[in-house]
């Protein structure tokens, strides 16, 4: 079982980490190789902290990934500011959206989540809003956690 998003080699590569703010799931550290040609955060970069936010959020939720597949199947996202220095992530999502994740997984065996994700930068600017909707599959013959 994985601990973290931060563990995958892109999320590694890219220097995501875990927020010590409970308020805040990941951090996208400063640096000057996230840069745009505009000397702010890049697009990417971004959308990378979005993504990976939307999939520790989940990870935390359900406490485990074993014996299940998760895939992105879309991200919406909205620029709003441009941004600056290191970025942290925050999720929302109701719980009922949870509840009713975890209850197809249980009897279908198959789920679709919606995580809306808000990426701020060290100044507090809203950078960033993206919704990420994921495809969740149990492994065939994999036991049910519980």
């Amino acid at each position: 079982m994985q601990a973290s998003v931060t563990e995958l080699p892109f999320n590694s590569f890219i220097g995501l980490q875990r927020a010590a703010d409970p308020g805040k799931l990941l951090i996208l550290p400063a640096g000057a190789q996230y840069l745009n040609h505009l000397g702010t955060v890049h697009a990417s970069a971004q959308l990378a902290l979005a993504e990976a936010s939307s999939g520790e959020f989940l990870l935390r939720a359900l406490g485990t990934n074993d014996g299940l597949v998760p895939v992105v199947r879309r991200l919406e996202s909205k620029f709003r500011k441009p941004a600056n220095g290191a970025l942290t992530s925050s999720v929302s999502t109701p719980p009922a959206a949870l509840d009713q994740l975890r209850s197809e997984l249980e009897t279908k065996g198959r789920a679709m989540i919606t995580v809306v994700v808000e990426v701020h930068d060290e100044a507090g600017v809203h950078t960033l809003s993206a919704a990420v909707e994921w495809f969740i599959t149990r492994i065939a013959g994999e036991p049910k956690a519980g």
